[in-house]
């Protein structure tokens, strides 16, 4: 079968199990992921009958292409991410953000390392479990606020905004974590202070040159208005900060978010905006975003789900409970009332792209494939980290309804109830 075959018949199965998912009101990422663990399946099943399921399954091409999608997903997620909304966004969802992601942080990273097997890389199993934990992913949150006409009202603002945060923070997370990959063990406080300066580094130079230095070239290219020179530039600054992100030891991924991240409204005007912003989220979720997916669900093992129930269990409940009491503890101590600050715990408890996105890189650097034996639960880590993320997310469009503060016979809300 051709590569261009192979990614055809994945992209119309994808495409047709995020359709589903969507009329069932989830997020599409869900019905793709699921789309990639079914032709999984058939490949197991019938593989040896129908060969072309085997070469699905493990088509080099979905690889290559998964990691294009990894870069869109990412740059456009920096684009939505106006720096504006970040630094103008209140102490009550950085406090969200910050609960939101030390809870599960914590407790991921204690479960991982009371269940895993001895090893050199248990640490970075574990913190990878933390990190991924941690992470919250809003698409779903932000579609059931928006169905419910309440995405503008504080508790969907604190949602949102900590969302933001929650992003940022876990891309300095992922620093670290790559730093523990690539020596197999914690990094000790000389190490630590070397990458912390890195990092800092990095994030000088990017916000320099993109506070300073990007909006003057972009008068030129304004002066052009031409879309495809607008994408262009914002692909080339992407790669660009992508290799300085490598040149200092840290994961490209850090070089797209960033410049996606100051290719605000305010700066490049509202024109060139929403026009990039149209064609990336097209090119995300129509066609490159679909087949990274496909190529997550792909890797998953259900036999996770048999093998090691007890662990998926915990670290299910770990990642409800640390979100809703990491997220709802702070909301309810900076003001929201108990229904409320529930509801905020409960929209931040989603996750996603961003935690997919370092799961692969993990995946990719060797974290899972230390185990001396298919049984053991490290062997079962990623299936049940990608489970996690899957179960959250189809949970809180169907929990955040039912917790929200009633009084309003849409949105469940008083219509006053507004920022």
């Amino acid at each position: 079968m051709t590569i261009l075959a192979e990614l055809f018949v994945i992209l119309i199965v994808v495409r047709a199990f995020g359709e589903l998912a969507e009329r069932a009101r989830l997020p599409a990422s869900v019905g793709e992921i699921i789309a990639g663990v079914f032709i999984a399946a058939l490949a197991a099943w019938f593989g040896r009958d129908i060969p072309f399921l085997s070469q699905l399954a493990s088509s080099e091409a979905l690889e290559m292409v998964a990691t294009l999608g990894i870069f869109v997903l990412v740059l456009v997620a920096g684009v939505e991410m106006q720096p504006r909304e970040i630094s103008e966004s209140s102490a009550l969802s950085f406090a969200v953000a910050v609960g939101g992601m030390t809870l599960p942080l914590a407790g991921g990273f204690a479960l991982a390392w009371v269940f895993l097997p001895e090893s050199g890389m248990r640490p970075v199993q574990a913190l990878l479990t933390g990190v991924a934990l941690s992470i919250s992913a809003i698409p779903a949150t932000v579609k059931v606020l928006t169905d419910l006409n309440m995405l503008h009202t504080k508790i969907g603002e604190t949602i949102v905004a900590a969302a933001i945060f929650d992003d940022v923070l876990g891309l300095f997370l992922l620093a670290v974590l790559l730093a523990m990959i690539d020596t197999g063990h914690a990094p000790d406080v000389t190490s630590l202070a070397w990458l912390l300066a890195k990092v800092v580094l990095f994030f000088g130079i990017t916000v320099t040159l993109g506070v300073h230095v990007y909006p003057r070239i972009r008068k030129g290219i304004r002066a052009m208005q031409v879309t495809a020179i607008e994408l262009s530039a914002l692909a080339a600054v992407a790669l660009g900060y992508g290799w300085l992100a490598e040149v200092l030891g840290m994961h490209w991924i850090l070089g797209a978010f960033m410049a996606g991240l100051f290719f605000e409204r305010a700066r490049v005007g509202a024109k060139a905006y929403n026009e990039i912003k149209l064609i990336g989220g097209a090119l995300a979720s129509g066609f490159l975003g679909p087949l990274f997916f496909a190529y997550i669900g792909l890797r998953v093992d259900l036999s996770a789900i048999i093998t090691v129930p007890g662990f998926l269990g915990l670290i299910i409940l770990v990642a409800f409970l640390g979100k809703v009491l990491g997220a709802g503890v702070p909301a309810y101590c900076l003001g929201m009332t108990r229904r409320d600050a529930l509801s905020v715990g409960v929209g931040m408890s989603a996750r996603g792209a961003v935690e997919l996105v370092i799961l692969s890189i993990a995946y990719e650097a060797g974290v899972f494939a230390v185990a001396d034996s298919a049984e053991s639960l490290a062997h079962h880590l990623y299936s049940a980290l990608i489970l996690v993320g899957v179960i959250t997310t189809l949970a809180v469009p169907i929990l955040l309804p039912r917790v929200l503060p009633k009084g309003h016979p849409r949105t469940g809300i008083d219509p006053d109830h507004r920022v």
